[in-house]
């Protein structure tokens, strides 16, 4: 080998090989982040998101106030008590100044300028197969539902707002009716045996502070579950163990912290908490025998960190074992999931949208949208088919078509509104599904309300299945001016999508 080529087989190594600060700087980023979460990659965010947003809180977090970062800035006493309790911004740092500065530069010397958003190259095409139909169900300009189900056995839509009233809509006399006023922001109802259950947000904006609650109304009397509880957003009510008695399994989502909560009635009346997850941001849980032992099985998301899938198997007397069956990024945003057998092989398969948008990394995100997760059938669960949707939120998965397989519906709150507006909503149709072909729609109209909430029932007794979403127009992230107006004054509350195949 001549003197030339080894000088220049010597001047690529230095040159392209990691430098050893760089490297330790990688080890120490990796290490700390993998502590509470799965450690994201550094190039799934812009390098002035991570230098102003998210390096100064993470650094916070490690008992490092820097740059000037103050996380109790403008916000109240109560506020900043609260937090002071979570201990989750040391007062003390748990690293050298040194490491932190090895993993400042490591982070911003290796993030992008800018995330490349690579859009579905079948654009949508126009939804044919439903028929939108634009309802308001009040004068009031804007709309603030907060919660939305379609109860078949009345052939009522139930609605809940961010003012605490609960009331159904009656679609086809296009009229509504009260059923009461309960805390702030009606977040989930249920009812059973007659009694029916409503769970009250407290606090919409993300706080420590906790003020939600859990009505009870039976025979016509309202009781509150004496517990107060961390920002509330579902509540599942199921006989989990069989003894007659309605378990309360209820997700606060909270902010900084939260948990999972078991309610369960401690004699006749009271019920007493169990803690089944000591971690913020669960969002929904579904009871289902996932191990086929005969035993009801919680199926939960969760966002706000360490996002992902747990299944909480029963193991009898309403003790559980958790197992986490599906764990991504803290920068996906967890929204929703759904369990279908996709495959026809028996078992459930996990559907996840991915798309929250409104924390400390506002940028569109190449990495949302829906996502099916295959079952080997013994609740191993592999990604197999993606599909990019810009601020993802919500789904419904039925066979719209009635052909055999799984089709979806999904909505998004926070779509590209400068360059696709109106894909806050798509309609995948599925055309293949061995192969994951999937074909994309969207309806004239679809930028009439900001989507945030959907559900599917056959709304007219037709024999097929419709879809219902819901406009949230609260202000919780910037959106162009015209979008507001156009909000306001079209004032669609709800957007029913009648399902034309048995018309």
């Amino acid at each position: 080998m001549s003197k030339t080529i080894v000088i220049a087989l010597i001047f690529v190594l230095v040159c392209c090989s990691p430098s050893p600060t760089k490297e330790r700087g990688e080890r120490l980023f990796n290490n700390y982040c993998a502590s509470c979460h799965l450690a994201p990659s550094v190039s799934d965010l812009p390098r002035n998101i991570w230098a102003t947003y998210i390096l100064p809180e993470m650094g916070a977090r490690m008992g490092i106030l820097d740059s000037g970062y103050n996380p109790y800035k403008g916000i109240s006493f109560s506020e900043q008590s609260a937090i002071l309790k979570t201990n989750v911004y040391p007062s003390r740092p748990i690293l050298s100044k040194e490491d932190w500065e090895l993993i400042k530069n490591y982070v911003l010397e290796t993030a992008p300028d800018s995330l490349e958003i690579r859009y579905p190259s079948n654009t949508p095409s126009e939804l044919a197969r439903f028929n939108p139909e634009p309802i308001s169900v009040d004068s009031f300009p804007g709309s603030f539902i907060t919660f939305i189900r379609y109860d078949q056995s009345s052939q009522k839509l139930n609605l809940g707002d961010i003012r605490g009233n609960l009331y159904s809509y009656d679609v086809e006399e296009k009229r509504s009716l009260p059923m009461g006023r309960y805390g702030v922001g009606i977040v989930d109802y249920t009812e059973k045996e007659g009694v029916k259950y409503i769970t009250s947000v407290g606090q919409l904006n993300p706080s420590e502070l906790a003020s939600g609650r859990i009505f009870i109304n039976a025979d016509n009397k309202t009781t509150l579950l004496p517990q107060v509880l961390h920002r509330p957003v579902n509540t599942l009510v199921a006989d989990l163990d069989k003894d007659g008695s309605e378990e309360l399994v209820v997700s606060e989502f909270g902010d900084l912290t939260g948990e999972l909560a078991l309610f369960s009635k401690n004699g006749n009346t009271q019920y007493k908490k169990e803690v089944l997850l000591g971690q913020p941001g669960s969002n929904r849980v579904i009871a289902k025998d996932m191990d086929r032992d005969g035993m009801e099985d919680l199926i939960v998301q969760t966002a706000q960190g360490d996002e992902g899938i747990t299944i909480f198997y029963q193991e009898g007397g309403l003790e559980f074992r958790a197992e986490k069956v599906i764990r991504v990024s803290p920068l996906y945003g967890s929204s929703w999931f759904e369990l279908v057998d996709y495959n026809g092989d028996g078992y459930d398969d996990i559907v996840t949208v991915n798309g929250d948008n409104a924390d400390k990394s506002i940028v569109l995100k190449p990495y949302h949208g829906l996502r099916i997760y295959i079952n080997d059938g013994d609740n191993h669960f592999k990604e197999s088919y993606f599909y990019a949707m810009n601020g993802a939120t919500r789904l419904v998965a039925r066979d719209f078509d009635q052909d055999g397989d799984i089709d979806f519906g999904i909505v998004s709150t926070f779509p590209d509104y400068q360059r696709q507006p109106e894909i806050s909503f798509v309609y995948l149709e599925n055309t293949d599904p061995k192969n994951y072909k999937l074909e994309p729609y969207t309806f004239k109209g679809s930028q009439m309300g900001r989507w945030f909430l959907m559900d599917s029932a056959d709304v007219d007794l037709d024999g097929d299945e419709d879809i219902i979403l819901s406009s949230f127009t609260y202000n919780y992230s910037d959106i162009p001016a015209e979008f507001s107006k156009l909000w306001d004054e079209n004032n669609v509350d709800v957007m029913i999508l009648r399902n034309k195949l048995k018309n």
